[in-house]
């Protein structure tokens, strides 16, 4: 078959095919253009979900007649300097946007530079090209968009509801607008406002204020600033506290040099970030930007510019790390505000209705046995623990905190002083402005965990020996795969060896869990290596089992504490990382502020 040229308007269509998939793709091109011009406002407006109309006018720069006749020619733009498709430093530069748009729908677009007093207008009819007449519009340029795919009917049969089109519109101009916090956007989806996002000032306060309108008040009370800077590569935003998570990645924007992306080592840095202090399926909420030489990264990868790669993507990914881990653990004992604001409503809610609220549900992974076994427990040696937790093998005689007498000095420690201990699992604190209620049993998992951590990084998990081995039916595979590891668990502190058909003999365990339920732990344990295969590397996840290891070595619910073991547990609290959430990733702890206790009662 004989090798042809294909038509203009042919290869104008092909293109389209690549940067146009749907409506939002045709209001994320023209947003850019608009923010590439200088505008300070961008009103987007749609019907139909975009195919019937999609409106984009801004008070940027504008265009004089000469331009706006190149602008709809195919590979005409003036965002690149020199051809140097290595230098980009603007949001749009391939000049493919406009002469596609065209080809597929009926496209307008007027122009007016501010020194002009008349603007002009062209037309491009599926892929006809008008001559320019004369347009009354203010300074800045007007794209209108209308019977989007009418020229490739076929692509209408693969695009969405018209709710959906319209959702991933939004989408695309909250991405931006985060982005771009000194540019004032309204988007119209229909009859219907969707988007109203004033100015905001270009620093880290006007910036979180867009994030706030974006993503939620939650975020703003829960979010921490971030910033690092490493070999020409710069990082700043905001990240949510570990306990503020989502069961999707929705809440996750990524962005370089200005460009909303999704790139795999960016997520692979957040999620290495976070760590274990976000549970298993869960997702952290961030916004993050990285600004770098444009020399040094490549946004010419895919047609619709979401994707980068970067020239020495571990170096972006290690500022990332570092960066993040620095905020978190620089946030401390810091929870979320959302446990206390939560905890205040179901209060309001039992105020106004007269009723009781339902008991919380079981808390960690042990949680379910804890509280059904609480009513039986003898507090013994099993729950002895070191220092500052002491003689916890003996049942504390009184837990009447506030019959102590009360050290002000504690009223103005970050979680106060304790004065009582509630159902033997819930110790109840008072600052000066606030009150402050703390789950012992996660609290204390997260203590001993992070002294697990740092007992690995310093050479291995001190040792303790047991009198009489202990011996622990775990079956066949169990047994086979705890004897694949045993060289690795005996780093944490646990030594055992095989011992007959089905059963490992325990002859050492880790000393900070003191006369733990041996039995139970090797049973957990086995279950977290049989349930990642057996091609899981447990040296990559030796904090996970220090984790489950934890919770079998922590202050069980239940367990009556002295008004010294609960200021003991507090202070250490304060001075730990990390610990205002569990290892499961829940709150150890709620705050609630005097003036909204006061608020619910009608004091004020």
């Amino acid at each position: 078959m004989a090798i042809r040229q294909l038509k203009p308007e042919t290869v104008n269509r092909i293109a389209a095919g690549e940067v146009i998939e749907r409506p939002a793709s045709v209001v994320k091109e023209l947003v850019e253009n608009a923010i590439d011009a200088g505008a300070r406002e961008v009103e987007i407006v749609t019907a139909g979900g975009g195919l019937s109309l999609i409106r984009v006018t801004d008070d940027g720069c504008g265009m004089p007649s000469d331009d706006l006749l190149l602008a709809v020619e195919r590979h005409a733009t003036s965002k690149l300097r020199e051809d140097d498709l290595f230098d980009i430093r603007t949001l749009g530069f391939r000049g493919e946007a406009l002469p596609s748009i065209g080809s597929v729908a009926l496209l307008s677009i007027a122009s007016r530079p501010p020194p002009c007093r008349d603007g002009f207008e062209i037309i491009v009819e599926r892929g006809q090209k008008s001559g320019l007449k004369p347009a009354a519009l203010n300074p800045g340029t007007r794209v209108e968009v209308r019977e989007l795919f009418s020229a490739t009917p076929a692509r209408l049969k693969f695009l969405k509801s018209e709710r959906a089109e319209n959702m991933a519109t939004s989408e695309v101009v909250k991405r931006l607008a985060m982005a771009h916090p000194e540019v004032g956007f309204s988007l119209t989806t229909g009859e219907r406002m969707g988007v109203r996002l004033p100015r905001c000032e270009a620093t880290a306060e006007g910036l979180l204020q867009r994030l706030g309108r974006i993503m939620g008040r939650e975020f703003m009370a829960d979010a921490l600033a971030i910033a690092g800077e490493r070999d020409g590569v710069r990082i700043a935003g905001y990240a949510g506290l570990p306990t503020l998570h989502r069961p999707d990645a929705g809440q996750q924007f990524l962005f370089v040099n200005g460009r909303p992306v999704r790139d795999k080592v960016l997520v692979g840095a957040v999620r290495a970030a976070y760590g274990d202090l976000i549970p298993k399926g869960r997702h952290p909420l961030l916004a993050l930007f990285i600004t770098l030489d444009p020399t040094d990264v490549d946004v010419n990868v895919h047609p619709t510019k979401a994707e980068v790669r970067f020239r020495d993507g571990g170096r972006v990914r290690g500022l990332m790390i570092g960066a993040i881990q620095h905020a978190l653990e620089a946030a401390g004992h810091r929870a979320s505000v959302r446990g206390g604001g939560l905890t205040l409503e179901t209060l309001a809610r039992s105020v106004e209705t007269g009723t009781i609220p339902p008991q919380p549900a079981a808390h960690g992974a042990a949680g379910s046995a804890d509280r059904s076994a609480a009513r039986h427990i003898t507090p013994g040696l099993a729950e002895a623990m070191q220092a500052p937790f002491v003689n916890f093998e003996t049942p504390s005689a009184d837990t009447r905190a506030h019959d102590v007498p009360l050290a002000p000095d504690l009223l103005d420690r970050p979680l106060g002083a304790a004065r009582a201990q509630l159902h033997e699992t819930y110790i109840v604190s008072q600052t000066r402005n606030s009150v402050v209620i703390v789950d012992q049993h996660a609290a204390h998992e997260r203590l001993v965990y992070e002294r697990m951590k740092a007992m690995l990084a310093n050479g291995g998990v001190a040792r303790q020996g047991l009198l009489i081995p202990a011996i622990v039916e775990v079956g066949d595979d169990e047994a086979q795969v705890l004897a694949e590891r045993e060289a690795e668990l005996a780093e944490l502190g646990l030594v055992l060896e095989p011992f007959g058909q089905g059963a490992v003999a325990v002859r050492e365990v880790p000393a900070l869990l003191g006369d733990t339920d041996v039995g139970g732990l090797v049973k957990d344990l086995a279950a977290e290596i049989l349930s990642e295969g057996q091609g899981f590397s447990l040296r990559d996840r030796l904090e996970a089992i220090c984790s489950r290891m934890a919770c079998h070595g922590s202050v069980r619910a239940g367990r009556r504490l002295a008004p010294e073991e609960m200021n003991a547990l507090l202070r250490e609290m304060e001075a730990t990382p990390y610990s205002g959430q569990c290892n499961h990733g829940r709150p150890t702890y709620v705050e609630l502020k005097l003036s909204d206790i006061e608020r619910l009662f009608g004091r004020r």
